[in-house]
């Protein structure tokens, strides 16, 4: 029912910035959650943030709180995140993963995306 296709990673130097972005089809992506998971290589994979289906409520992940930012486009079937001040933890895949019930910030989520790697340099 929904597609999700993530862009926007790759490599950057510590306390840079990258933007994601993640691109939807389907009639009801509107009416769907949308969050952003990581996972680091030995890891699980993590909630990083979320928001909700209207826009007006975000979750995020204490670690990326006031370095990345979650928004959504729904005219344009997007779903951003912003990512400044990073650092080498944040290496991972990132996954774009959407929900059609429930919190923003709980499980499960019901589809996602294939990821796109972003690493950080040192």
């Amino acid at each position: 029912q929904v597609q999700l296709v993530e862009s926007g990673g790759g490599q950057v130097q510590a306390g840079g910035s990258l933007r994601l972005s993640c691109t939807a089809s389907g009639r009801t992506f509107s009416r769907h959650h949308m969050g952003w998971f990581r996972q680091a290589p030995g890891k699980e994979r993590e909630l990083i943030a979320a928001i909700s289906w209207t826009g007006g409520g975000t979750y995020y992940r204490d670690s990326v709180k006031g370095r990345f930012t979650i928004s959504r486009d729904n005219a344009k079937n997007t779903v951003v995140l912003q990512m400044n001040s990073l650092k080498p933890e944040d290496t991972a895949v990132y996954y774009c993963a959407a929900k059609s019930r429930g919190l923003i910030n709980t499980p499960p989520f019901d589809y996602w995306g294939q990821g796109t790697q972003v690493t950080v340099s040192s």
